[in-house]
This record gives C-alpha cells, sequence and structure tokens, in this order.
C-alpha cells in the first residue's frame, strides 16, 4: 500500500484473529465486548477501503495483512471477498469521494435598518443569504442563513470570484 499502517489497525488485527476464532467455534462462550465488534468492523472497513483506493490487487493486500499478523487462513477469506467486490468497492469510492452536497438555490435580499436601539450604526445595509442545499451523505434538504454587512459582503464576493478563478485554471 506504500504507506505506514496506522498503530490502531495493527492494534486490531488479533482481535481481528481471535473474531474469527470465536465465529467458527460457534460456542455460547464466544461474547463479544461492544468496543471489539465496533473496532473490528472500524478496522475491516478501513484495510478494504484502503486497498481499494490505492488500487492493491488481492496478492499484496494478503501478503500486507500476513506481515501485519493476520494468520494466513483469515486472509485468504478476506481477500477472496476483496477481489469478489473490488470493482464495485472502486466504484463505490469514487462515487463518494470529494463530493459537496448540491446547491438547490440562492436567494439574498438586502436590508436597511433605519432605526433601532439595540445598534449603533443605523441605516447601514444588511445583506441576507439564504442557501438551499442537498447534504453530501443524506440528501437532505439543509438550509443556511447567513447575514453579513455590505462591506463584508463585497469582501466575500471578491474572495469567491478568486477561488473561481483559480478551480477554473485547474480544470
Amino acid at each position: 500500500m506504500n504507506l505506514d499502517c496506522p498503530d490502531w489497525v495493527l492494534a486490531e488485527i488479533s482481535t481481528l484473529a481471535k473474531i474469527y476464532e470465536k465465529v467458527g467455534k460457534l460456542t455460547a462462550d464466544a461474547k463479544f465486548e461492544s468496543g471489539d465488534i465496533k473496532a473490528s468492523v472500524a478496522v475491516l472497513s478501513f484495510i478494504f477501503s484502503s486497498a481499494a483506493k490505492h488500487d492493491v490487487d488481492s496478492e499484496s493486500l494478503s501478503s500486507e495483512l500476513q506481515q501485519l499478523g493476520l494468520p494466513k487462513e483469515h486472509t485468504t477469506g478476506l481477500c477472496k471477498s476483496y477481489e469478489d467486490k473490488h470493482v464495485a468497492l472502486r466504484e463505490k469510492l469514487r462515487e463518494t469521494s470529494l463530493r459537496l452536497g448540491r446547491l438547490d438555490s440562492v436567494s439574498w435580499r438586502v436590508d436597511y435598518t433605519l432605526s433601532s436601539s439595540e445598534l449603533r450604526e443605523v441605516n447601514q445595509p444588511t445583506i441576507q443569504l439564504k442557501l438551499q442545499r442537498q447534504g453530501a451523505e443524506s440528501g437532505a434538504p439543509e438550509t443556511t442563513v447567513v447575514s453579513v454587512s455590505a462591506d463584508k459582503f463585497r469582501v466575500l464576493l471578491a474572495e469567491l470570484k478568486q477561488a473561481q478563478v483559480l478551480m477554473n485554471s485547474l480544470q
């Protein structure tokens, strides 16, 4: 994988091996702590997603897992599953990587405060921005309302235009 393995993965390899043994026995005394189960699922998720992200073949993955201390009989099963779903996993990672929620609409208005007992400066324009978007992961509609002074809005607009120019130059 050309990366150092995180310490928490090293720590959970033995737990993963133990879970295989315990599940294999299917005995009543094979009770897992909730934390062990969660850690094992997390380590499997990390291993599979990292391997797919870096397009590691199943033989290399098997070798890496064995070097980390996972027994060969366990790596064989894991790598067979990985090999079977490798293409689908890469496609799913491609679909979900670096995705932002979709912006549905932007509305704005300018408010003038003519008089106020709470503000020192009156008759200053305030820009209200309302952003409606779909969440990146949930797809659920989300609304954000931002209120800024006219001066801050000018700075924001100038910086957004600079960012757009920079992003367009990268394409």
